[in-house]
């Protein structure tokens, strides 16, 4: 595993360092580690993410797009993915445009789709908006963009296992630039899934 995580954490290096970097960004978790010290990417393993994704989510100002795989809320209310919906929903309070994509799949009564739609009517029903992708193609996209600056990248999907036990890979990049692609992607998945 440890070769495996080495090798994670190399492709994730050298990924940024092609796309280049300027200046720091900051995790507040001592195992969050920055790809360099003049570079504004942080990695985010395991249960580090879900910290530095709330800490995002509530200081965001503007706009939050999300394309998230299996995002698996309403099971328990004080659960990690309840408490992301949580946070989302007082962004919404406070003006921000939030938007989350879900996968659906061909086969419209299985288990990921069942629960995703639950997660989406849960989050719709707090002012969130929620989009479904197209079902002929799959999303295993685990990415967000907040205020067309931040993006998380990764591993991590939206279950409880995800954000609390399972080894999880995760780049949060300060990256204004890459920020308006990114949002231009989840944006295409939205208007295919229409």
């Amino acid at each position: 595993m440890k070769v495996f995580r080495r090798n994670i954490l190399l492709w994730l290096g050298l990924t940024l360092l092609i796309f280049g970097c300027d200046s720091p960004v900051s995790a507040e978790s001592k195992h969050a580690k920055k790809i360099s010290g003049d570079c504004q990417a942080v990695i985010l393993t395991n249960e580090n993410f879900l910290p530095a994704l709330i800490k995002s989510i509530d200081e965001a100002q503007d706009e939050i797009l999300m394309s998230i795989f299996s995002f698996k809320a309403g099971e328990h209310k004080n659960s990690y993915p309840d408490r992301i919906v949580n946070h989302l929903a007082n962004a919404v309070k406070r003006g921000v445009k939030v938007m989350v994509v879900l996968e659906t799949t061909r086969g419209r009564e299985d288990n990921l789709t069942l629960q995703n739609k639950k997660s989406g009517d849960l989050m719709a029903s707090k002012g969130i908006g929620v989009f479904y992708d197209s079902p002929r193609k799959t999303t295993h996209t685990k990415l967000i963009v907040i205020d067309q600056r931040l993006i998380f990248l990764g591993s991590h999907n939206f279950t409880q296992s995800a954000l609390k036990y399972n080894n999880e890979i995760s780049v949060m990049l300060n990256r204004p630039d890459l920020a308006e692609s990114v949002r231009n992607y989840i944006l295409k998945i939205i208007r295919d899934g229409q």
